[in-house]
């Protein structure tokens, strides 16, 4: 059964490194949110459940809970699972709808889950390389980035007549 195309269709141009900037720095804030809330689930109930908020308090005055691996594990996975969703269903993220940008196959499906994590490990490591991951774009042929070339997806721009109009 094929999938099913991504709305609206058409043959859209790649989308130009500011609009993804734009659309990454939203994206950052919603982040950080996503992480305050997952960090003070884990410490203010989960912990304190398991610990009690007596033991808690001497932890945390002890800074025994900073750099807690099975938080980071959380937050990486919590920070996955919102791009993933996002990447496989419809193929932007909120900072992404806002700013007409969408991630795709080259043939207008949804990305898979395997090329969403693609995406993600791979964009860490472009961040990690000074942004240089994503300044790529500006010399490739097809304007994309490491992230884009290693997952087999294209970000496009959808023109703001056809967003508008669906």
């Amino acid at each position: 059964m094929p999938k099913a195309r991504l709305q609206p269709e058409g043959n859209f141009p790649p989308a130009p490194l500011l609009r993804r900037f734009a659309a990454m720095f939203y994206d950052f804030l919603l982040c950080v949110a996503l992480l305050m809330v997952v960090t003070l689930l884990y410490q203010q109930v989960l912990l304190r459940l398991i610990l009690g908020g007596e033991k808690l308090r001497q932890l945390a005055d002890q800074g025994a809970l900073v750099g807690d691996p099975l938080l980071s594990s959380l937050l990486f996975i919590s920070l996955f699972a919102f791009f993933a969703k996002f990447w496989t269903h419809k193929g932007q993220t909120l900072g992404m709808q806002v700013w007409g940008v969408r991630v795709q196959n080259a043939d207008g499906t949804p990305i898979s889950l395997m090329q969403a994590l693609l995406r993600f490990m791979i964009a860490i490591g472009s961040w990690a390389c000074g942004g240089l991951g994503f300044l790529w774009m500006l010399w490739d042929k097809d304007k994309r980035t490491w992230h884009d070339r290693y997952s087999e997806s294209v970000v496009i721009q959808i023109p703001k007549a056809v967003r508008k109009a669906t």
